[in-house]
């Protein structure tokens, strides 16, 4: 008797983001959506900056040869109405993502909505700090100008592929003066951070295995062979020396294994809010 195999097939579908800005918070919500639905497969159609009604026909032409769930955000009154009922005419269901969002706080606040389009990318002070912070990392990614990270929110310490240059940039991206060191085996962190009063120093860590695993891939993209960088032992050791040396400079520590980059930053923000608190 043949033994029944069954195979877990995904469901592929169809989902379009029509925004009248650049469809980034259309983006991170579906697909936080999406990830708790593994069994599907989700084919992303974006119709970015939809700001006439030629535009929204082409995107629903779109959305007549490839059905699928459609979420939004649409300020203009008239383009909603367009984009909903030709949606119901193709039996599709159209999400206006915000709405409940949007209706809550304004009942909170007592105010209407502004109506404005991308009203939350609005060139003032907090984009271009979100700008100066990843010149910032970039300037000060992997120990270059140590000397200029006195002025830094935070500094993450750890060894080759802990995600410290990722991290940082995400940092960046919230607001973050964020710059890292990599810590190499027989060579001690500069003394300077010792003086540094203001950045939260936080060092990043990990388990042997998940660091070789990531140094081999590395490793293999650059094409080159198996060395020290990879041996199990160093890197036990590299790991070990990190977390005492940490742990004798009272330096928090998060460990980096089984998080994203967006959960390491969140961890850190946290960490480090409660640093600034402390200070003030």
């Amino acid at each position: 008797m043949k033994e029944i195999v069954h195979i877990k097939r995904s469901i592929f579908f169809n989902i379009h983001l029509v925004s009248d800005s650049t469809g980034e918070t259309l983006e991170t919500i579906s697909r936080a959506a999406c990830a708790q639905f593994p069994q599907g497969k989700a084919v992303e159609h974006l119709h970015a900056l939809v700001r006439s009604e030629n535009q929204l026909e082409k995107c629903l032409e779109t959305i007549e040869d490839y059905p699928g769930i459609v979420f939004y955000t649409l300020v203009n009154n008239d383009r909603r109405a367009m984009l909903e009922k030709r949606c119901s005419a193709l039996n599709i269901p159209a999400v206006s993502i915000l709405d409940p969002t949007l209706a809550s706080l304004g009942r909170y606040l007592g105010v209407p909505m502004s109506s404005e389009v991308g009203a939350q990318r609005t060139m003032n002070e907090k984009y271009f700090s979100r700008i100066n912070a990843l010149d910032y990392a970039m300037a000060h990614d992997d120990g270059q100008n140590v000397e200029g990270l006195e002025t830094a929110d935070i500094i993450l310490l750890g060894i080759s592929r802990t995600s410290k240059t990722p991290t940082c940039i995400y940092l960046a991206n919230r607001g973050y003066r964020a710059g890292n060191i990599p810590l190499v085996p027989g060579a001690k962190p500069p003394e300077l951070l010792k003086e540094f009063k203001k950045p939260l120093i936080v060092g990043l860590v990990s388990t042997p295995d998940r660091i070789v695993e990531i140094r081999r891939q590395r490793l293999s993209a650059l094409g080159q062979g198996q060395t020290d960088y990879v041996d199990q032992d160093q890197v036990r050791d590299e790991m070990m020396i990190s977390k005492r040396m940490f742990a004798r400079n009272g330096w928090p520590v998060v460990d980096v294994s089984r998080r994203s980059i967006e959960e390491t930053a969140a961890r850190i923000i946290n960490i480090h809010q409660d640093h600034k608190s402390k200070q003030d």
